[in-house]
C-alpha cells in the first residue's frame, strides 16, 4: 500500500503554516521531527484528564497515569521485538541514555583499556566516553570516515586488541545519513565478547534494527526524532549489565530502602529512572509509535528511498554543489556545500524563502575535520515531505546562488 501523502500531511498541523511569507518546507527532520495531531492530542488529554504522578499513589488518577505510562514501555518492547533479556528505561534523550551506560561501565574499565568510537558519530556518543577518561586511564581508538561516508568493518577488526573493553558507534550518521553495517559490527563484538552500544537516534524514524536477534548490548534513541515529544529518550539494555551497574542519578523512585548512611536500589527499570519522569511525554510517545505503525515502516522506507533518490539527482544538477557521503545505504539525509558559499549564509537565505535546513558541524566536529570543512548544509527528509518540496529546495538554492556569488 502506497503512502497517501496528502492525508499524512493533514495529520501534521505545523506543515500548514507560512514562514517569512512563504509556505513552510521543513527539511530539518534529523534535528527533530514534527508531531502528528494524535501525539499533540495525547499530551493535552493527559494534562486535561488524568494528570498525576505515577507509581506512588493509590488514587484513581495516579493509577490511570501509571497504567498509561507503563503501557508505552510494553509498546517499545513490542515495536522492537525485544525478549526478556532486555529492559526498557525511559530517559530524557539519547544523550542521557549513553551517559547512563558510560557511567555504569566506568567501574569495570581498567587503566589502558581501549574504547572504540567513530569519528563520524554525534558528540553524544563521543563526549560521554571522554568523561570516563577523567576517572580511568582509558585509551580511545576512532574508526575513520571512509571516502563514501561509511565506517570500515575491516578497520574495526584491525583495531580490536586484548584491551578492547567497549565499542560505541551510531547506527546512522546524523551528518551524512549513512547506514552503518551494525549487523556485521554486532557479530564482531560478540565474537570478541566486547560490549556494544549502538546510537539509534537517526535510524528509529526510518526502520527497526533487530536488536535482540543481533545481541546488541545497549541501544539508545530519542522520541522527538520519531514524531514524539522532546525530552523523552529510551535506553534498551541487557538486564545482565543493568543489574550490576550503579546508577549515576539518585533520588526518589529509584530506591528500595534509604537509611541515613546507605541506600539500596529498586529493581530494573526503576533503578535508572530517578525522580518524576516526563510522564506526558512518554505517554505521547506511545501515540507516536502507534502512528508510525498505522502508516507502516515498510511504506515509510519505500517512500523515503524514492524521495532521497529524487533529491540526490536534483541537487547533483546544481552547478558547484558537492554532496558529502555517497554510500548507497542511506536514510533521507543529504549534506552538501556550494563552492564559494558559507553554509550559514546559504541556510539563512533559504530560511527567508521558507525552507528550513540545518547548517554547521551538526555536533560532528571530528567528521568535519576529516573532510577539512567548517560544516555543511543538511537537508533531512521525512515521509511527510514531498517531491514538490525537493523542487522548491533546488529552486531556492539556485536563487540564493545568484544573491551570494
Amino acid at each position: 500500500m502506497a503512502i497517501d501523502i496528502n492525508s499524512i500531511r493533514n495529520d501534521f498541523p505545523i506543515l500548514e503554516q507560512n514562514v517569512n511569507g512563504q509556505p513552510l518546507v521543513y527539511l530539518d527532520n534529523a534535528a527533530t521531527s514534527q508531531k502528528p495531531q494524535s501525539v499533540i492530542d495525547a499530551l493535552v488529554k493527559y494534562y486535561s484528564e488524568y494528570n498525576a504522578n505515577i507509581h506512588r499513589g493509590v488514587h484513581t488518577l495516579s493509577q490511570q497515569a501509571t497504567d498509561a505510562y507503563e503501557q508505552v514501555r510494553e509498546k517499545v518492547h513490542t515495536h522492537f521485538g525485544l525478549n526478556d533479556d532486555y529492559a526498557v528505561i525511559f530517559t530524557s534523550g539519547t544523550t542521557d541514555s549513553i551517559n547512563i551506560i558510560s557511567q555504569g561501565m566506568t567501574p569495570y574499565f581498567r587503566d589502558k583499556d581501549q574504547i572504540i568510537i567513530s569519528e563520524i558519530d554525534h558528540h553524544s556518543n563521543i563526549v560521554p566516553w571522554h568523561l570516563v577518561g577523567h576517572q580511568v586511564d582509558v585509551q580511545f581508538e576512532a574508526l575513520s570516515c571512509q571516502t563514501d561516508g561509511s565506517i570500515s568493518v575491516e578497520e574495526l577488526k584491525a583495531k580490536i586488541n586484548p584491551n578492547t573493553a567497549m565499542i560505541a558507534v551510531a547506527h546512522v550518521s546524523n551528518a551524512l545519513g549513512t547506514i552503518h553495517d551494525i549487523e556485521h559490527i554486532a557479530k564482531i563484538a560478540q565474537d570478541h565478547n566486547i560490549p556494544l552500544l549502538v546510537d539509534g537516534a537517526q535510524s528509529v524514524p526510518h526502520f527497526n534494527l533487530p536488536i535482540a536477534d543481533l545481541g546488541i548490548d545497549f541501544f539508545s534513541f530519542s522520541a522527538h526524532k520519531m514524531y514524539g515529544p522532546t525530552g523523552v529518550g529510551v535506553l534498551i539494555a541487557k538486564k545482565s549489565y543493568l543489574q550490576k551497574f550503579i546508577p549515576y542519578k539518585g533520588g526518589g523512585e529509584m530506591i528500595s530502602d534509604v537509611f541515613v548512611d546507605k541506600s539500596t536500589y529498586a529493581d530494573i527499570p526503576h533503578k535508572f529512572e530517578a525522580g518524576t519522569p516526563n510522564i506526558a511525554g512518554v505517554i505521547a510517545f506511545g501515540a507516536a509509535i502507534d502512528y508510525i505503525n498505522s502508516v507502516g515502516l515498510d511504506q515509510i522506507v519505500a517512500y523515503e528511498n524514492e524521495l532521497l533518490s529524487y533529491a540526490t539527482q536534483q541537487l547533483e544538477q546544481v552547478e558547484g554543489l558537492r554532496i558529502y557521503g555517497h554510500h548507497p545505504n542511506k536514510v533521507p539525509v543529504i549534506s552538501f556545500l556550494i563552492d564559494g558559499i558559507h553554509p550559514y549564509d546559504l541556510g539563512a537565505i533559504l530560511d527567508k524563502m521558507g525552507v528550513a535546513v540545518r547548517t554547521g558541524h551538526h555536533c560532528a566536529q571530528p567528521l568535519m575535520r576529516a573532510y577539512d570543512i567548517p560544516g555543511t548544509v543538511r537537508a533531512s527528509f521525512a515521509f511527510y515531505n514531498t517531491f514538490q518540496e525537493v523542487d522548491r529546495l533546488v529552486e531556492c538554492i539556485t536563487k540564493a546562488k545568484t544573491m551570494l556569488l
